[in-house]
């Protein structure tokens, strides 16, 4: 019998961020309320009752603010103001009424960054305007060559040549994102006025892209040039981060920063990093947004390689430890930066099974679980025709380089269905109708293959189904502090199948056991003698009739079984 990997507790300060579960929209995709093919504002409040339903408590909204659209959103070019596209402040308003009057509160997405280059302070700097001209990260080259050899994450190098300035500016993103240049306080003063003003709003909070990347290092230094992300060690949890969080805290959050959620999420962090970013040397971050377990099967986005359940394991249970030394993290396994997690960690053959034992894995660990959009069905990848359905600007440029180097579309078609972020960019499959609900007319994105038979309304009239299984699974834990709170413990961490792990809170006398078949065979499981299963009782499966018993199972596919000790 293998041993158990023990994680410790300590006694957790009880916020109401770490007991809610927040479901994700992508407001593109959502629901369109005008029929121009486009989600908008209006059509999330028409779902506010939707989001009741399945019980979740926060919404984090991905970017509505005016913005081009290159990077759909996080490319913004004014902070003030909605994009027309998705509607208008009066529409915000609205929905931050409806949801808070239904006691959803709401978190937007925060992108400081970078900006959009149609964004005035971007015009203004590249016209060397007064307090603006090094508002951005501005460099001459060197004899015709870029300023140094960092990489975008978006497969591009990170400069682009501005004939206007006659220099080259600094974009780790897109070509239309140039990154803000946070040594100017004139920079970091705005970015804080924007924090202020939307929080007296009435938000709840943000989460912060990529806010681990704001501080780069002094001369900007060329990268190891046979490092995985060229030149990511000198902005990558750069030497002025903490100086900077703690300024944003104090000064953009003030007086709210007790009452609202910041949510960052943080590029090639590290456990011991996250300590720091949550508490231990900084004050800006409740919970970070990691990436280990969604990197497993390719971290070089488009390089796949088959993952292994005892990696996911080993991913998961390093932030578990970090969790219990005092951090706090975001559970998730799908959002608008990843292929859906049925395609990818389960098995669209077995829809229901895999997409219910995914949520039971998820919201079993410690830690704050985000539902993105379409999870709650069990929606899946789709599978794109040709190099024409392509839209999301990364995996167009990973298809360019592809190209130009001879390949031929169908040789990366696999790779780019399996981890395009377009698989989760695909419009809400709310019924059978055309379009699958979404839209009266022909929406931005295509529906998924599957949305006669995978959609809300299908699901809500079945007697089984993922919408009802994620509503029990809401409610379970919103009643069971050891789910919030309570100590990790994994079991069995050789086991190629079986992911089980025990949850425990001693003060409050209870104890969990919570047990997920990772695959379509049915493995044999039987509980460590460090388990006492005397007297089990099934609290929640995703299958009907489970064994009673935990003392040795014979799991069925794709089965998952909390059991209270």
């Amino acid at each position: 019998m293998q041993e158990s990997s023990t994680t410790g507790i300590v006694s957790d300060e009880q916020s109401w961020w770490k007991e809610a579960v927040f479901y994700q929209i992508y407001p593109r995709s959502f629901n369109d309320s005008d029929g121009d093919g486009i989600g908008d504002i209006p059509g999330i409040v028409e779902k506010v009752d939707y989001l009741e339903e399945l019980g979740v408590d926060a919404v984090w909204l991905n970017p509505v603010y005016e913005s081009p659209q290159a990077d759909f959103g996080y490319d913004i070019a004014d902070y003030r103001a909605i994009n027309p596209e998705y509607g208008s402040m009066d529409d915000w308003d609205r929905l931050l009424e409806e949801l808070h009057a239904r006691g959803i509160k709401l978190v937007m997405d925060l992108v400081v960054n970078h900006t959009s280059i149609d964004h005035e302070w971007f015009q203004r700097s590249r016209a060397r305007e007064g307090k603006y001209e090094d508002y951005y990260i501005w460099r001459p080259g060197q004899d015709g060559e870029y300023p140094n050899n960092w990489d975008s994450h978006f497969d591009i190098p990170a400069w682009t040549y501005d004939d206007e300035r006659a220099e080259y500016y600094l974009h780790l993103f897109t070509r239309d994102q140039p990154d803000l240049n946070w040594e100017n306080s004139d920079v970091r003063e705005d970015v804080y006025d924007v924090v202020s003003w939307w929080l007296e709003r009435g938000i709840d909070g943000f989460r912060l892209d990529v806010i681990n990347e704001i501080s780069k290092a002094p001369g900007l230094p060329d990268g190891d040039p046979e490092a995985e992300f060229v030149g990511g060690e000198h902005h990558v949890n750069g030497p002025r981060m903490h100086e900077f969080f703690d300024e944003l805290a104090e000064r953009g959050f003030g007086e709210h920063r007790d009452q609202v959620a910041t949510i960052g999420e943080c590029t090639f962090i590290d456990p011991g990093t996250a300590l720091d970013v949550t508490g231990r040397e900084s004050n800006l971050l409740d919970m970070v947004i990691y990436f280990d377990h969604v990197q497993l099967d390719g971290r070089d986005r488009f390089d796949y390689r088959e993952w292994e359940l005892t990696d996911l394991k080993e991913a998961m249970t390093r932030w578990q430890d970090a969790a219990a030394e005092g951090t706090w993290v975001a559970l998730y396994h799908s959002n608008h930066d990843q292929p859906r997690a049925v395609s990818r960690f389960g098995d669209p053959e077995y829809r229901y099974e895999s997409a219910t034992m995914l949520a039971t894995w998820l919201h079993g660990h410690k830690g704050t679980p985000f539902v993105y959009q379409g999870e709650e069905i069990g929606m899946s990848n789709v599978s794109f025709k040709s190099s024409d359905d392509l839209v999301d600007p990364w995996v167009i440029n990973y298809w360019h380089n592809q190209r130009e180097a001879g390949r031929e579309f169908a040789e990366v078609r696999e790779n780019v269905e399996r981890l395009s972020r377009d698989n989760a960019r695909t419009p809400m499959q709310w019924s059978d109708a055309e379009h699958a609900g979404f839209s009266a007319s022909e929406p931005w994105m295509p529906v998924g293959d599957d949305y006669e038979t995978v959609n809300v309304a299908a699901d809500r009239e079945r007697d089984h189904s993922v919408f009802e299984y994620y509503r029990e699974l809401i409610a379970l834990r919103d009643g069971m502090d050891v789910l919030v709170y309570g100590e990790f413990d994994l079991l069995l961490p050789g086991h190629e199948q079986i992911y089980a792990f025990r949850r425990a809170l001693p003060e409050a006398d209870r104890e969990l056991l919570v047990v997920c078949n990772f695959s379509a065979e049915r493995p044999a499981f039987e509980a460590p003698a460090s388990v006492d299963v005397a007297d089990a009782t099934v609290v929640l499966s995703n299958l009907s009739e489970p064994d009673t018993d935990p003392s040795a199972l014979d799991l069925r596919p794709y089965e998952a079984i909390i059991y209270e000790l």
